[in-house]
């Protein structure tokens, strides 16, 4: 399986969801299944139905925490020497050369995207036009509104 890109908050973020659903999630859904089973006939009971759906949501979320995990790539991009290039986990300051709009984004994997809080995946359109860019360097991104430059002024390994 491939190996999945991951910084070290993302990857704690994982093991703390694993550990919730592992330690306090998976026991409140058995305790659920034992209370709605004592309520007899199993055929109708929609308390029982829900608790078994539930346990199925929560078994497969930690498989796939688990297989996540397993496959992590992490990396701590505060362990490398900043050289002033664009890669994964990075931290970069762009600004729009059209309008002078300054944004920050931080190169993160698929599963800590949030581009509310500045952290776009690795996969999307500006990070993939980002990655290997340097501080200085123009850069085009095809955005669902056109092509738009940017400037890339800073690129900090935080």
């Amino acid at each position: 399986m491939q190996q999945i890109p991951m910084t070290v908050r993302g990857a704690n973020l994982l093991r703390e969801e694993l550990e919730f659903l592992k330690n306090v999630r998976r026991p409140e859904i058995i305790k659920a299944i034992a209370e709605a089973r004592e309520h007899g006939d199993l055929k109708e009971n929609a308390e029982y139905h829900a608790a078994r759906e539930q346990q199925g949501f929560c078994e497969g979320r930690i498989q796939e925490i688990e297989g996540k995990l397993a496959n992590a790539q992490v990396i701590d991009v505060t362990k490398m020497t900043n050289n002033g290039r664009v890669i994964f986990g990075a931290t970069v300051v762009l600004v729009n050369a059209e309008t002078e709009e300054e944004v920050t984004y931080q190169i993160v994997g698929d599963d800590e995207a949030d581009i509310k809080q500045g952290l776009i995946s690795v996969n999307s359109p500006i990070a993939r036009g980002l990655i290997g860019k340097e501080v200085d360097d123009n850069v085009n991104i095809v955005t669902p509104g056109g092509t738009v430059e940017f400037d890339i002024i800073d690129v900090e390994y935080r």
